[in-house]
């Protein structure tokens, strides 16, 4: 009765975002999680958002797994991530309130905390680049992960370790000091130890072996759902550098993220809109600056959970799409929001870059000053498709248009969402879900 079987001796499927974010995994995920034991966050921090809708219980999660609705699932923040103490504790307060067992939730005691000097160092960063921001949520994700490398971090284990906590803010903060002394507000050392230790005392029944936890699930046959933050074109390495989040957002970070090896990994699954978004800066060569975008961006309410931040929108991008299908290796692709496209004359999708020489050029011309999309174009649709289950039911035009992008990227259609509820899915024929 599974959306996507399981594979055998192969417990851990993926789902992640293919493009810059904001693909709709929280929803696809939420929709999934019924078929797994435990839904895995394997990377980032609060600075993702995912909403969720079902019935009439709304939810925005930022680092809580997005199968927290789903009362059977365990919900497990992977060693991966980098974790506000405060944020984590408003959004346990958040999910309790929607009627969530908080005893679900476990915390890989090799996640690293977010502290308050971190979201300084964030804003000041952003706030001396000044043209060349590069758009960062300001939640100090950045800075945690700089830690973490530079052997700077505290660990959600540390916590059972008050003093080891105490003395490793004191060294960060000393050797911040320079930097933070820019800052119109610099953090004060004893509050920040003293608020530590105080929310310590709510975090630390979560805190587990992350390693030991995952795998003795695995062992007792429990399948594992690993979730993804942010898109591929965010990656820290194979995004769109320097404008990227500070984590590994592609498949393998799934197994650096929650300490599995490859072997465990069965079904990969990417999400991505029937368009493109991208907030920030940083560049998106099918970006539309005109009523067209303006007017996909209204009808896709394209503003960020978090931020709220207007969302850059543009037509779907097969080339940046193909890429990232390449590097997650996927098995299936979902496709999300192909209703807000309902009744354009015409959709386009970027099949190709043009250099300003004219000539044209593939993803090694991404981000080179001066290309301009090359577009191929697909008769649109007036009918509305939000009551379509089965993709044979879909508009002759619709349907054309998304059998051309699974073609482009080289990926099999899983499924495609049509709607904001949960049951807004239609599935391919023949489904691939078989009762």
């Amino acid at each position: 009765m599974h959306l996507f079987p399981a594979h055998p001796g192969r417990p851990l499927d993926i789902v992640l975002g293919i493009q810059w974010g904001d693909e709709g995994k929280g929803r696809v995920v939420d929709l999934l999680a019924r078929d797994y034991d435990i839904v895995a966050r394997f990377g980032g921090g609060d600075n993702a958002g995912h909403s969720i809708e079902v019935g009439d219980t709304k939810i925005a999660l930022r680092i809580v797994p997005s199968g927290a609705l789903v009362p059977h699932t365990r919900l497990f923040i992977g060693g991966g991530t980098v974790v506000s103490l405060e944020a984590l504790a408003a959004e346990f307060d958040r999910v309790a309130s929607a009627g969530v067992d908080l005893d679900r939730i476990a915390i890989s005691d090799r996640a690293q905390i977010v502290f308050p000097y971190h979201v300084t160092l964030d804003r000041l960063g952003e706030k001396q680049r000044g043209s060349g921001a590069i758009g960062t949520t300001g939640r100090g994700i950045g800075p945690a992960y700089v830690d973490r490398v530079a052997r700077m971090g505290v660990t959600f284990g540390d916590l059972a370790r008050p003093e080891a906590v105490a003395q490793k803010i004191r060294a960060a903060l000393l050797a911040r000091a320079p930097v933070l002394a820019a800052a119109d507000e610099v953090p004060r050392e004893e509050e920040i130890i003293a608020r530590t230790l105080e929310l310590a005392g709510r975090i630390r029944p979560h805190v587990v072996d992350g390693v030991a936890y995952l795998h003795d699930a695995m062992r007792a046959g429990k399948r594992i759902l690993a979730e993804g933050a942010q898109g591929t074109m965010l990656d820290v390495t194979y995004g769109s550098y320097p404008y990227v989040t500070s984590s590994a957002t592609i498949a393998g970070g799934a197994c650096t993220g929650l300490g599995v090896g490859p072997r465990a990994v069965g079904n990969v699954i990417g999400i991505a809109k029937a368009y493109c978004t991208r907030v920030g800066a940083g560049p998106f060569p099918s970006e539309l600056h005109d009523e067209i975008g303006a007017r996909i961006q209204e009808l896709g309410h394209e503003f960020g959970v978090n931020t709220g931040r207007a969302r850059r929108c543009g037509w779907f991008d097969a080339v940046a799409t193909r890429y990232a299908a390449e590097l997650n290796g996927l098995s299936h692709l979902i496709l999300t929001k192909l209703d807000i496209l309902t009744g354009f004359e015409r959709v386009g999708v970027v099949t190709a870059y043009r250099r300003p020489d004219g000539s044209l050029a593939g993803m090694e011309a991404f981000g080179e000053a001066g290309i301009t999309p090359e577009v191929t174009w697909y008769p649109g649709w007036s009918e509305s498709i939000r009551e379509v289950r089965e993709i044979s039911e879909l508009p002759g035009n619709a349907r054309h248009y998304i059998e051309e992008i699974s073609r482009l990227v080289g990926v099999p259609l899983g499924l495609l969402s049509v709607g904001p509820e949960r049951s807004a899915f239609a599935t391919p024929f023949p489904a691939i879900y078989v009762p």
